[in-house]
């Protein structure tokens, strides 16, 4: 397979990956830490309506969801690149970064879990998946 094809695979298997592990944690969250009484997991208005009763605890799985999917997918995304592994693997915390931030408009966290959200998930979570792919290799 042409290298430039193996790139754009390993960012669609990456972001696939990666989309698929979010998705998965965020769905398993609700079951593990049960939010305050009333609240729909699967409707965004009902997040938003009732983020003010969020407790701490109700921030974890999202933050995990956020760092393991950009390591997940990285990681893949780094086995899979013929060229330029790194760059691949930091692409998808990237992108996965920018659905972080349209979520932070569209669901109002509180300002210190956006902060810790955006700075400490996506990017360096990402560049770890890398390095470990690295490390396989």
């Amino acid at each position: 397979m042409p290298p430039f094809l193996r790139n754009i695979l390993a960012v669609i298997v990456g972001l696939v990956v990666c989309m698929a592990v979010n998705g998965f944690l965020i769905t398993l969250s609700s079951s593990v830490i049960p939010l305050p009484e009333g609240i729909n997991p699967n409707d965004a208005k009902s997040i938003a309506d009732n983020i003010d009763r969020y407790e701490v605890k109700h921030f974890i799985f999202p933050f995990l969801a956020h760092g393991l999917g950009s390591l997940i997918g990285a990681y893949i995304a780094a086995l899979v690149a013929a060229t330029h592994k790194m760059i691949f693997a930091v692409v998808i915390g990237v992108v996965h970064m920018i659905g972080g931030i349209t979520m932070a408009f569209l669901i109002p966290a509180p300002t210190w879990f956006i902060i810790l959200d955006l700075a400490a998930a996506y990017l360096p979570a990402a560049w770890i998946g890398g390095k470990l792919a690295f490390r396989r290799a």
